[in-house]
């Protein structure tokens, strides 16, 4: 009986004590996108500590930063590399095409062919850059070995006179998959390349500078909801316009050809 009472008075002391909320003590931070990005805050996270932030990587859209549309297959990566007050700054590490771009890049017959280049930048950034050539017919081995060496060419070329800020630019826009397509037509007219994904192996001794001047503010919801009713609006007007222009057939009576023929 002693040993019951004992055990019920533990169990009442447990069930007294509070269980301290972990989430109370944390504090939540701005991650802001490098220099190169104009620093444009891309999300929140949460730390009891701000050393605890060191470290996490955070993926963003260029339809996020941009508001293209058409970019948003195209994932960016993040890295937070120090954190000031309850801004934490980030430093790029890479990009990458989305899962379901890529499938729909690959059909059946059709070859595809990836390949990886190393490259240095002109402001010193190591980087490794993952290519996908899509051909629209069957290709022998030779002339995939072809392909793969005048990429690596083409890449290295272009990387020694570019910087890394040049390099993403023009992955975004797609001007680095035209010039290597346009190097590779001494092998092979190949349809497109893509370039599939990329990462920062070494950074180089100077921060990129910014390649995007103006970021356009995201529209309210109430805004884009009028300009949607404005345009079927004029859709509708459009169409009642035509129809009252078209030529309307006439229809000849079929009595009076009769009449004719007695």
């Amino acid at each position: 009986m002693a040993g019951a009472s004992t055990a019920s008075k533990r169990s009442k002391g447990n069930a007294g004590r509070k269980v301290k909320d972990k989430w109370k003590a944390k504090e939540w931070y701005n991650v802001h996108a490098p220099r190169m990005f104009n620093e444009t805050v891309i999300g929140e996270t949460p730390a009891s500590d701000p050393e605890l932030l060191i470290g996490r990587t955070a993926e963003v859209t260029v339809q996020d930063l941009t508001g293209d549309f058409s970019k948003m297959h195209i994932k960016l990566k993040f890295k937070i590399t120090g954190v000031d007050g309850h801004e934490a700054k980030t430093a790029f590490i890479g990009h990458d095409l989305t899962s379901d771009h890529v499938r729909r890049l690959t059909r059946r017959k059709k070859t595809k062919t990836d390949h990886v280049v190393d490259v240095t930048t002109s402001d010193g950034y190591f980087i490794r850059i993952k290519t996908m050539s899509i051909a629209e017919r069957r290709i022998q081995t030779s002339q995939e070995v072809g392909m793969r060496g005048c990429i690596g060419v083409a890449l290295n070329e272009i990387a020694k006179e570019t910087t890394l800020s040049g390099i993403v630019k023009s992955i975004i826009s797609g001007d680095l998959s035209k010039d290597v397509a346009r190097a590779c037509r001494v092998v092979i007219p190949i349809k497109r390349i893509e370039i599939r994904k990329t990462e920062v192996l070494k950074a180089g001794e100077t921060e990129p500078e910014s390649i995007i001047e103006n970021i356009p503010e995201p529209k309210p919801v109430e805004e884009t909801v009028e300009e949607a009713a404005e345009d079927v609006s004029k859709n509708d007007v459009a169409a009642e316009a035509s129809e009252k222009e078209a030529p309307v057939e006439e229809v000849e009576d079929s009595g009076s050809e009769e009449e004719s023929t007695e």
